[in-house]
């Protein structure tokens, strides 16, 4: 790749220049958002510093910023963190630079934000100043011809391209396992024979989960939390941390009492620390297998708790709903199939998921790599003859 630039640049100079010699920067006041009333069906996005970025979507139509007419690169002055914008926004954080390039004919803005991502991040812990004017501003990018430009923001602009599409694609393939497990899994729990009554009808018995199972909430708090502690810690989401006491040691369901109702599950084998505000359920009846009444929760819980609400998202639940919560029981050895069904669906989606994040890191190694040799330029060779031929 450096041997495909040198060609291009068939010995011409490449001029170095401070960055803020070749940008220009305004700040984000004549654009900031007035109100706070969000909503995904605004036009405008709303941009702030940080990893949040879009903050929401506003109906004000004063004050936009034409990006979609001149693009620019957004630069946060506290973290160093940009991102290139061609599309109008509005603008939450003062803390944040709109970067533009002086003069277009002599330095692409494209091309400044592709080399501004190959520089390392040199910030001092505890180090609040702005950024721009104290440090990056300082930094010397190399400036080749316009054509060698031209041809570098070509490619890197193709492997972009690329590696959004990878990524979009490997995530659709995810939720369409997803969506296949979901699929099987509920057509499993379709119990079109259930009877009412708790009766008998075809060897499938329905009885409440207070009836099969004790169920309870744990003692710990977050602040009992440790790191890289020897028990799992189970609390109100979908990560587990980790802890040094344990307060059960069992097969048991893990559900939260409040916040992400219907939408997180555990299933957990051996010692373990529980939040307050989590519920564990642990079987008593050996007609049942867990994994089975686990399966049944990621299944049919969440339709179970919309209705008891009765319109209104559930926030939080407690004991006797899970209680009277009926569970349809056929005989073991359909459970133990069923199970073996959906841990190999399971499996897969896992595997999956897994994979998506080391094949999309791997590609943006990949990206990065060619980047960085595409912008990697001698810094011996500085001159001012570009420049002043201009």
């Amino acid at each position: 790749m450096i041997k495909y630039i040198q060609n291009l640049l068939q010995g011409a100079p490449v001029q170095w220049k401070p960055l803020g010699e070749v940008t220009e920067y305004e700040q984000p006041t004549p654009y900031l958002v007035k109100s706070s009333n969000y909503n995904d069906f605004f036009a405008t996005p709303v941009l702030t510093a940080g990893k949040t970025f879009i903050l929401g979507y506003t109906d004000e139509t004063t004050g936009i910023y034409r990006a979609s007419r001149i693009p620019v690169i957004i630069f946060d002055d506290f973290t160093t963190a940009n991102k290139w914008v061609d599309f109008d926004f509005k603008a939450k954080s003062s803390a944040m630079k709109m970067i533009r390039s002086k003069d277009e004919s002599k330095v692409l803005l494209r091309y400044i934000y592709y080399w501004m991502n190959t520089l390392p991040s040199d910030l001092v812990a505890g180090d609040h100043k702005r950024q721009w004017i104290s440090n990056f501003s300082l930094k010397r990018i190399p400036v080749p011809p316009m054509a060698v430009q031209e041809e570098i923001v070509r490619i890197l602009d193709k492997f972009t391209t690329l590696e959004a599409e990878l990524e979009a694609e490997l995530e659709a393939e995810l939720d369409c396992r997803k969506r296949q497990y979901e699929f099987y899994r509920d057509r499993l729990f379709s119990f079109d024979t259930l009877i009412r009554g708790g009766q008998s009808q075809n060897n499938i018995i329905l009885k409440s989960l207070g009836d099969i199972a004790d169920i309870g909430t744990g003692k710990s708090n977050r602040q009992d939390e440790v790191e890289n502690g020897e028990y799992p810690f189970y609390v109100r989401s979908k990560e587990v941390l980790r802890s040094n006491t344990f307060q059960f040691d069992e097969t048991a369901i893990i559900i939260p009492g409040e916040g992400g109702i219907g939408d997180i599950f555990h299933y957990v084998q051996g010692k373990y620390a529980l939040h307050q505000r989590a519920y564990r359920i642990h079987l008593h009846n050996s007609r049942v297998l867990t994994k089975f009444l686990y399966y049944y929760f990621t299944s049919e819980f969440k339709k179970y708790i919309n209705k008891k609400s009765v319109g209104a998202t559930a926030t939080s639940i407690r004991k006797p709903m899970l209680e009277r919560f009926l569970i349809p029981i056929p005989p073991i050895e359909e459970q133990a199939r069923i199970v073996e069904i959906l841990d190999k669906f399971d499996t897969l989606t896992t595997s999956l998921s897994a994979g998506l994040p080391f094949e999309i890191e791997l590609r943006r190694k990949q990206y990065e790599y060619y980047r960085d040799q595409l912008l990697s330029f001698p810094e011996h060779k500085v001159t001012a003859k570009i420049w002043e031929s201009h």
